[in-house]
């Protein structure tokens, strides 16, 4: 096997695992703990929550940070799986993701503000209980928005990743198609609420499937290798 066959075997592992620990941890924070914590129209309930259960708060914040980490781990080592047929195209993807990870990185501070407001005694003594809630609550929401934004981007990266796949000649083609369809659902979700206030419709809860299958697929070339 050539230095860059075993390259490729060898990120494509550190790829799937990666992402294979993200898939846990973004869901404890944002399923386990964020949706029953958070109660977007009701500031003071979601303070009395995040107070109430401050180290879960502090925990899944810390793991959506750990997920920005695994993201520039995944966007480095995709990269390297891809580039030796696509090298432009691969490195883009790749800096569409960071782009991503980076302002993700940025909406996830929103958070930590939130929990400053709601827990720290500097903001108790110079701040009433109602200011510090509807603060807290404008933070919170910046997160999703500012999450929101950058799943744009994260859809450009996955549509890049579905066409290397789809033109390459040794690639699974239905796994490419997959992804482009994932990244078509996060651009349609996210513009969607940009551009229309009652947009309410989740279009990715539906396509992600192709995500899911990358992490098989990621192992198993990281077993078997690639072809020359």
């Amino acid at each position: 096997m050539s230095t860059v066959q075993a390259s490729q075997k060898k990120a494509a592992n550190i790829a799937g695992f990666s992402l294979l620990i993200m898939a846990v941890l973004g869901p404890f924070a944002y399923l386990f703990v964020f949706q029953r914590l958070i109660v977007y129209d009701n500031a003071a309930t979601t303070a009395a929550n995040i107070v109430a259960s401050d180290g879960l708060f502090r925990m899944a914040i810390a793991s959506l940070l750990a997920v920005v980490i695994l993201d520039v781990i995944v966007a480095v080592s995709l990269h390297i799986v891809f580039k030796r047929g696509y090298p432009i195209l691969s490195l883009l993807a790749a800096s569409f993701r960071i782009v991503y990870t980076a302002m993700f990185g940025v909406a996830i501070y929103q958070l930590y503000n939130a929990l400053r407001i709601l827990t720290d005694a500097e903001y108790i003594m110079g701040w009433e209980p109602a200011e510090r809630y509807v603060q807290a609550m404008l933070n919170i929401h910046s997160f999703s928005n500012g999450w929101n934004t950058a799943l744009i981007i994260f859809g450009v990266h996955l549509l890049l990743l579905g066409y290397m796949m789809i033109i390459s000649k040794d690639l699974p083609k239905y796994l490419g198609i997959l992804l482009m369809i994932a990244g078509i659902g996060y651009v349609i979700d996210s513009l969607g609420l940009i551009l229309f206030a009652t947009y309410s419709f989740e279009l990715s809860v539906y396509t992600f499937i192709g995500e899911l299958l990358l992490i098989v697929w990621l192992f198993i070339r990281g077993r078997k290798g690639f072809s020359s």
